[in-house]
């Protein structure tokens, strides 16, 4: 199964009802895969800060040149960003792993109670005392105007050639995208549920696999796609892109009122419908390669400009109902700066913002 395939089955399913967006046991494991991306990002950030503030101390007295201590800050920070894809690619593949495991079906509800003692000290939860413990925790997160979510998002991946995608030159369902980051959410209105901004930071990773046994190839200022003097296995092209995303949400989720009467304001209980955009840079461009020679399989990883574009930004939509919606984003500068067709990046697929 394709890592596409995966997530359009995963779809599919919530569409069909076969999957319940707010089964406890899925949700909480994709929380707790989010809590650990948090923590790796924060733990690698601190360690660059105190590895930084050593340089800085061997450049005070003298035991290192300003050349030097630029030289050694940056290839810290290499060091550091590189730490961070591995660890949090790891931590990417078992959230792939899990949601697969969720459309095949393995999640079973043995394992919900198991996995409910480590988010709550009372231990195993009777239905009566876990109720209680989860509205105090609903309770006091409708008291905020802004809660934070983890968003993951991930589906197709295309370039737009004379306003269609159409014909492309991209495999539709080989080609893909992933994104995920953290947002904060607004309400806008201090007595009414329905406007909220959200505002946050993502990574995104746009895949494009070329058809017909094509790869990029750069040509001065133009980057095309020749057809390559081996059979190819596999031929991707990735381009990183660390971006800030801005939506104006409309969140039909009614609101409450607790036993003391009081109002509550919750969030991604209902239909939700959002539309903003993003901007932001790109990280690297990488193209993989892989075929076979002389009985041996041979992979080509590519790291260069490739003539893209190093700034992005875009517009982007929503709708859903819950913590899961189907998600739209366009870019309006095109992936390469001088190519005579202007082809500009487009992605579709299903999007996670969980409490």
């Amino acid at each position: 199964m394709t890592k596409f395939t995966l997530y359009l089955a995963m779809a599919i399913s919530l569409i069909a009802g076969k999957v319940s967006a707010q089964d406890t046991t899925f949700e909480l494991k994709v929380k707790l895969i989010a809590n650990k991306i948090d923590a790796i990002t924060k733990e690698e950030k601190e360690a660059l800060k105190v590895e930084i503030e050593e340089v800085n101390k061997q450049l005070e007295a003298g035991t290192i040149t300003k050349a030097q201590a630029d030289e050694k800050k940056l290839q810290l920070a290499e060091t550091r960003s590189k730490n961070i894809e591995t660890r949090v690619g790891q931590a990417q593949e078992e959230l792939k792993d899990l949601v697969k495991q969720k459309v095949d079906g393995k999640l079973k509800e043995d394992y919900r109670r198991k996995f409910s003692i480590t988010f709550w000290d009372g231990g195993p939860k009777d239905d009566e005392g876990y109720k209680k413990y989860r509205d105090s925790i609903n309770n006091n997160r409708s008291e905020r105007r802004t809660t934070s979510q983890f968003v993951f998002a991930a589906g197709v991946n295309n370039l737009v050639t004379n306003k269609a995608v159409a014909g492309s030159d991209y495999r539709y369902w080989g080609s893909h995208f992933y994104e995920w980051g953290f947002t904060s959410n607004t309400r806008l209105m201090k007595n009414n549920n329905l406007l909220h901004l959200k505002c946050g930071m993502s990574v995104m990773y746009n895949n494009l696999r070329p058809t017909d046994n094509r790869y990029f190839v750069t040509n001065g200022s133009q980057t095309n796609l020749e057809t390559a003097p081996m059979n190819l296995r596999d031929s991707r092209f990735r381009n990183v892109y660390v971006t800030a995303p801005v939506h104006l949400e409309f969140d039909f989720t009614k609101t409450q009122t607790n036993a003391e009467g009081k109002r509550l304001f919750r969030s991604h209980e209902s239909v939700r419908f959002g539309i903003g955009g993003y901007a932001g840079f790109r990280v690297k461009s990488k193209q993989i390669l892989k075929y076979s020679e002389d009985g041996h399989n041979v992979t080509v990883k590519e790291k260069g400009g490739f003539n893209t574009e190093d700034f992005i930004y875009g517009v982007s939509t929503y709708i859903g109902y819950g913590e899961t919606s189907l998600y739209l984003k366009y870019d309006l500068n095109p992936l390469f700066k001088d190519n005579a067709v202007k082809q500009n990046n487009i992605s579709l697929g299903i999007r996670f913002d969980l409490n």
